[in-house]
This record gives structure tokens, C-alpha cells and sequence, in this order.
């Protein structure tokens, strides 16, 4: 059943076939060894100078674009790097020309073992925050955090989840293994959106005639859109470097295990081009410019047919539907049309000839987020208070409580096959029915699912790793849900910025400790420790959010018994009263038994 197609090192398989779907011809292929290909290099055309008397003309678009250069976030969108350029002559600039003097190399980094505390990200250099919010805040509000799933990830502080606790192992403890799962770095937006969205706020500007804008919004009269769409932005691709240098200054001694079984670890991502990027940007962080022989990266399909337990919406269409597991749009709304009154009120008198709607001014808002990871600065986030940046923050965490968490019918059942993966990893154990997202074909070969290794790193979405905390029950998230759509709660537990920004990593850090011999997990998310009292025979207020790993495994197999995939994802069934009915454990109401069972 397997269609093998050689050509530049790729495998196409067969992929595994969801339970109940009709077969269809699915291949997910690999990619055993990545080797980033260097451009050779770049000769620049030659401009003769004033003294050769030689006339070079100045085109009139290349003065419209140097005078427009004046003005933040003026940049515009030229197609970098060109398709075919003419001046690339890679046998001229050869990459390896020897004399590399001497190479010996050093001692791993152990940072998390040997450092007496850990380093904290803050998240956000070479972005701007609006001058004007600072002097409103006096500096104390960092805008930055406030942004949902669009924030850049950085240290939450200490004990933000309940665990007053660093992420450094506790004394007596050292650090055995590490499985990782992070989110891709900052990005463009992902084109239309069912409720306001940058390219909508531009298609409406657009498709209006004879508006002008005056005080605060002056600078629309001249703005233009100069978003791309979903992949990585420059900053984007720092953050995924940062992350794996990081990674490896923490965790650099797992590697031992590698060299002592003469093995290379295999990292795994999807073939969307941010996943990609993301990875590669992570492994060049992680090993360096030289990645042949370092590791495998395992490149699986992300679209519809396709198996895939780091993008597990492809084959769950209750997931994508917006009655059934992503049902956020009305919350969002009725919550928008309470904290952005005022915006709207002050706003609207600003431009003439176009009635803003609320939806209008939260596109300005997401604006200011997606224009500042991309071009480092943002006009729109001077539009706001202190207040409308927590109820955007607020709004985000709706969305994504009702669409990839506890809020959502189907987010235990999409994200229990990345947690039937762990598991098998924990136990060194194959998958032995393949029921959910995950890929008979990859999982079931050693080479690209082996088992008994000391760091696995996997490349995901912020919904999937939402889906895991969900199908984890991880339910000191969940504290305050279902949550409100007229209100933000106080200490709210469940915040996105906190859980799945852009980068946002998730670690699984086991540990071996001197007071017993059973093996330890716990789980840092953004570098914050979470309680795991809420798994099933997990001590309860353990200081360090320890747990004995073969407990773990066993309320892991209990949640993965009682999960029922084809149900959430493929049953038919509706949500009760449109969306005023709530999950908190993100399981859809229960299967129908049939009369004819009975």
C-alpha cells in the first residue's frame, strides 16, 4: 500500500485513516535529514559613481516608496527574495573553503541542572510599544502580555499557574528527559475571519469612497495594508531561533543519550511553510548552522484527509464547525460590543464619511498586534487604553476557551492523540489502536516514531496545545469557566497570552530524585511549573508539581479509555440550546444509545 517516490531524500506513505472515514488516497511522506542549503552568495550590480559621469536614472515609485519610508510601518510589499535574480552566482561564494582553524568542541550546557536559578525571557525585543500607552501607564503596563494568542511568549511569573516554583529541578532532582511541544513564532494573520480581522478592516476602507480621517486616525488618509498571509515574520523567525538556543542551554546534556547509542533524535512538524520555518529556524538555534548529521526532521502532511496528532483538526470536521467545536464567534461579539463602546464613541467622530462598527475598531486592535510582530511598530496601538487593551486580552481568551479548550465539545478528543504519542513515549511502548488523530503509518516505524529517547521536540499550533492541556485535564485552567461573556473574572486561571502565545513551549521534564526511586514528571508551560493535582492520583499541593510518572501513566490510560474520538469528531449531535449549553472538560454531550441496542 505504500507509493515510494525517491527524489531529494523524500518518503510518501500511506497515511493512517481516520476511524469511520471513507479510505481515500493519503500519503504523509518524511523527510529523514534536513541540510539547509546555502545561497552561495550575492554579487552586488555595479552603479557607477558621479565621477564616471554616467547617469542613473531614479524611477518615480522608487521616490513614492522613499518618501512614504519616512512614516513607522511604512514598508511595502515587494516579493523578497525575487523569483529569478540575476546577479546569484553560488560556484563564486563556496560555502566551505576549509581553514576553519581550530574546532574542538566544549562541555554541553546544563543550565537547568547546574545554574542555581533560570533565565527568564521577557519576550518582545526589537518591537515597540506606543509611546503614548507608556506615558498614560507610567511604564508599568507592558501591552506586549495582553495580546492573547498573538502575544510573544515570555516567563509568566513565578506562580502564576498555582506552583510557587521555578522550573529549575528541585533539590535532589535532576532532570533525565525532556519532551517538548511549542507553538510556530509570530506570523501574518490567517486571512478572512468570520468576525473583524486586519484584511476585512482593509477591505472596508477600501470599499467606501470620499472618507477622511482627522486627530488620532490622521494617519489612515495614507496607511496602507502591508500584511502578508500566515507565514513567519522576521521577528517570528528570531523568537523559534531564541527558543532553540534556549533549549539547548538548558537541556544540551540530554544529547549524551544520542551519542552513547550512536542515534540522532528525531524533531517532528508539519508541512504548512510557518511549521517548517518554525522548525528549522528552532533547529538552527538548537545545533547550528551545520544541521547534516545533527538530527531527522519529520516533515508530516497538515491538510484535510491527513492523519496528524500536531494538527489533529484535519480529520475532525465537529471541530471545525462553528455550531459544534468552534462556537466562540457569539461570545466574542457580545463581549466586544461591552468593552469597545467607548473606543467606538471616541473613534467615530475622528473619520467622516464611514460609520465605524465594533467590529471595525477590534480589527484596529488586532492590527496593532499583527503590524508590530511583523514591521516592529504599530499607529493603531496608540488608539486604546490600558482598560481596552485587558478587554482585547479578554476577548482572545474567549475565543479560545469556546473554540480549543475546556469551552469546546471537541478539544479533549483532538488532542488525545499528541497524548496517546506521550504516553507511548513514556512507557516505551508502540500504540496499539490507532481510534484519534494519530498516523498508523508514522507511528507504527521505529524510524520515524522511535521510543526510549531522552528529548523529543515537536512543532505545533496554539490550538493543539490548548487541545493537550484539555485532554490532560489540567482543570486548574479551567477554574473559572465556563467563562463569561459580560465580564473578565477576576484572577482568571485560564489566560491565552499566558498559555499559547506566538512560540508559546511546552515542556514535560522528567526527572530522577534521590528520595525515591520512581521517576518523576511535571509540566512548564512558558517556563511556568503547573500543578498536576488534577491528575488522577497525583499528589495533591505538591511544592514542585512532581508526580510519580507511572501514576501519571496510569490516569493518562484511564482519560485515552474514556475518550471517545469518532463521537466528538464525527457523531451526529448538536449543541443543546445554541451556545448556552457549556462543557467544562471539552467532551461534547453524550453519545445517543440507540433504541435498538436496548
Amino acid at each position: 500500500m505504500a507509493d515510494v517516490q525517491k527524489g531529494f531524500g523524500d518518503v510518501e506513505r500511506q497515511g493512517h485513516i481516520s476511524p469511520g472515514r471513507a479510505p481515500a488516497s493519503r500519503r504523509t511522506y518524511t523527510i529523514r535529514h534536513i541540510v539547509l542549503a546555502y545561497c552561495a552568495g550575492l554579487i552586488s550590480a555595479f552603479l557607477y559613481s558621479s565621477s564616471s559621469n554616467a547617469y542613473i536614472p531614479v524611477r518615480e515609485d522608487l521616490k513614492l516608496e522613499a518618501a512614504a519610508a519616512g512614516r513607522a510601518g511604512s514598508t511595502e510589499v515587494h516579493n523578497y527574495p525575487p523569483a529569478s535574480p540575476t546577479n546569484v552566482f553560488p560556484s563564486l561564494f563556496p560555502s566551505d573553503v576549509g581553514y576553519a582553524g581550530p574546532t574542538p568542541t566544549g562541555a554541553e550546557p546544563a543550565l537547568v541542572a547546574t545554574a542555581p536559578s533560570y533565565p527568564i525571557h521577557t519576550g518582545a525585543p526589537h518591537l515597540l510599544s506606543p509611546e503614548a500607552l507608556k506615558n498614560e501607564t507610567k511604564g508599568k503596563f507592558d501591552i506586549f502580555r495582553h495580546w492573547g494568542n498573538l502575544s510573544p511568549w515570555f516567563t509568566v511569573d513565578r506562580g502564576a499557574f498555582g506552583v510557587d516554583a521555578g522550573p529549575e529541578p528541585p533539590a535532589g532532582c535532576r532532570v533525565t528527559g525532556l519532551h517538548l511541544l511549542h507553538r510556530h513564532g509570530a506570523r501574518y494573520p490567517t486571512g478572512s475571519s468570520s468576525y473583524a480581522g486586519p484584511a476585512n478592516f482593509s477591505a472596508r476602507l477600501n470599499g467606501v469612497e470620499g472618507w477622511r480621517a482627522r486627530g488620532q486616525l490622521e494617519f489612515l488618509n495614507d496607511w496602507t495594508y502591508k500584511l502578508g498571509e500566515e507565514i513567519l515574520t522576521p521577528f517570528g523567525r528570531q523568537q523559534l531561533f531564541d527558543l532553540g538556543v534556549s533549549m539547548r542551554m538548558k537541556y544540551g546534556f540530554l544529547l549524551k543519550n544520542f551519542t552513547e547509542t550512536n542515534t540522532l533524535p528525531v524533531f517532528r512538524t508539519e508541512s504548512q511553510d510557518r511549521m517548517l520555518s518554525s522548525a528549522l529556524n528552532f533547529a538552527l538555534g538548537f545545533f547550528g548552522p551545520s544541521l547534516d548529521r545533527q538530527y531527522q526532521q519529520l516533515i508530516t502532511i497538515e491538510a484535510h484527509g491527513f492523519n496528524n496528532t500536531l494538527a489533529p483538526s484535519k480529520t475532525c470536521p465537529n471541530g471545525r464547525d462553528h455550531t459544534k467545536g468552534e462556537r466562540a464567534t457569539p461570545f466574542v461579539r457580545e463581549w466586544g460590543d461591552i468593552y469597545l463602546q467607548a473606543a467606538l464613541k471616541r473613534l467615530q467622530p475622528q473619520i467622516g464619511g464611514l460609520d465605524l462598527r465594533i467590529e471595525d475598531v477590534y480589527s484596529m486592535q488586532q492590527l496593532c498586534a499583527y503590524e508590530t510582530v511583523a514591521i516592529g511598530y504599530s499607529k493603531f496601538c496608540e488608539l486604546f487604553t490600558e482598560d481596552e487593551w485587558l478587554g482585547f486580552d479578554y476577548s482572545l481568551d474567549l475565543n479560545f476557551w469556546y473554540n480549543s479548550a475546556f469551552g469546546s465539545p471537541t478539544a479533549r478528543a483532538m488532542g488525545i492523540g499528541y497524548v496517546q504519542e506521550l504516553l507511548a513515549r513514556l512507557t516505551h511502548t508502540p500504540i496499539s489502536v490507532h481510534n484519534s488523530s494519530t498516523n498508523g503509518t508514522l507511528d507504527d516505524d521505529p524510524a520515524t516514531f522511535p521510543l526510549g529517547q531522552s528529548l523529543y521536540v515537536d512543532a505545533t499550533h496554539d490550538t493543539v496545545v490548548l487541545n493537550v492541556l484539555t485532554a490532560l485535564n489540567l482543570s486548574n485552567f479551567a477554574a473559572d469557566g465556563p467563562l463569561p461573556s459580560d465580564h473578565i473574572p477576576k484572577d482568571r486561571a485560564f489566560k491565552a497570552s499566558h498559555l499559547a502565545p506566538f512560540a508559546t513551549n511546552m515542556q514535560f521534564q522528567l526527572l530522577s530524585c534521590d528520595y525515591t526511586p520512581e521517576p518523576q514528571i511535571r509540566i512548564i508551560l512558558n517556563d511556568g511549573v503547573v500543578p498536576l493535582d488534577s491528575v488522577r492520583g497525583c499528589p495533591a499541593d505538591e511544592p514542585h508539581g512532581l508526580c510519580p510518572v507511572p501514576t501519571f501513566v496510569e490516569a493518562i490510560r484511564a482519560i485515552v479509555s474514556k475518550t471517545d474520538w469518532a463521537w466528538a469528531c464525527l457523531g451526529d449531535w448538536e449543541v443543546p440550546e445554541g451556545h448556552g449549553w457549556n462543557t467544562t472538560i471539552g467532551e461534547p454531550p453524550l453519545r445517543r444509545v440507540s433504541t435498538a441496542m436496548i
